[in-house]
């Protein structure tokens, strides 16, 4: 299975971001990927502080999941990307990671769990967290596990998501720039690798208000594919053999004394 991560900023303008998604995942499918990772908000950026983006979210048959369906059956890749979704709280809607196959047909959707209330931000103001439940999606074979940005922050649900067969832990981000964010994003990235002998594909907001770095990780922790502060995007491809052989060597998920419990 071949992975592309896609690291660009997005903007305020919806038009101009569904315009920027079918030009990156066009770009990204030249070189032949099974599935291309945009970032978290890539339909639109968040708003400031104590501002709302609530009047902008959209359903899952809107404009913007129609344009990743769309480029998905064009380019035939599968497409991961992150966007404002309506919930039942009009002004507050979700954060989702939206799965949508090669053929066009959603494969899954994951609101975020853990809301960024931290580094000064409250984004918990602004939307409606998810249900407890880890998100896992099928695609070229393999299971993928998907989770947002803050929640590379609580290694549990990286451990749900392995429990419950990802392989891969997709990590889409508009990782807040800001003093040591960066080592913190490298860090926990490597760290979730590490201790779930799984591949990690992070796919990050960059420009001026996010500290980019997207990257791809090995089961040993190995940054296989990484980018700096430009846009792009990377590609790497996923093994089997790989991930079997390091679980061999280093049998920590079978020696493992505690479980993961989900907490209301």
């Amino acid at each position: 299975m071949r992975i592309a991560v896609v690291q660009a900023a997005g903007s305020a303008d919806k038009a101009a971001n569904r315009e920027l998604v079918t030009r990156l995942v066009a770009e990204a499918a030249a070189d032949r990927p099974d599935l291309i990772v945009l970032p978290e908000a890539i339909m639109l950026d968040f708003a400031a502080e104590g501002g709302s983006v609530a009047a902008e979210a959209e359903p899952l048959d809107g404009e913007f999941v129609a344009t990743l369906r769309k480029s998905a059956v064009e380019h035939g890749v599968a497409i991961v990307a992150g966007m404002f979704e309506r919930s039942c709280d009009q002004a507050r809607p979700y954060n989702t990671l939206l799965a949508v196959g090669a053929d066009g047909t959603l494969l899954g959707a994951y609101r975020k769990i853990h809301l960024y209330d931290a580094f000064g931000y409250k984004e918990s103001d602004q939307l409606t967290p998810g249900d407890v439940v880890p998100v896992v999606v099928k695609i070229a074979g393999h299971t993928l596990g998907l989770m947002t940005c803050y929640d590379l922050r609580f290694p549990e649900l990286s451990r749900a998501l392995v429990d419950a067969g990802a392989e891969v832990l997709l990590v889409p981000a508009a990782w807040v720039r800001g003093p040591l964010k960066e080592h913190h994003w490298t860090t926990l990235l490597t760290a979730r690798a590490i201790e779930n002998t799984c591949y990690v594909a992070a796919a990050a907001q960059n420009g001026k208000k996010y500290s980019g770095r997207s990257q791809i990780l090995d089961p040993q922790g190995i940054a296989v594919a990484a980018l700096a502060e430009a846009d792009g995007h990377i590609t790497a491809d996923i093994s089997t053999d790989r991930l079997t052989g390091v679980r061999r060597q280093n049998p920590s998920l079978a020696n493992r004394r505690f479980a993961v419990t989900p907490r209301s």
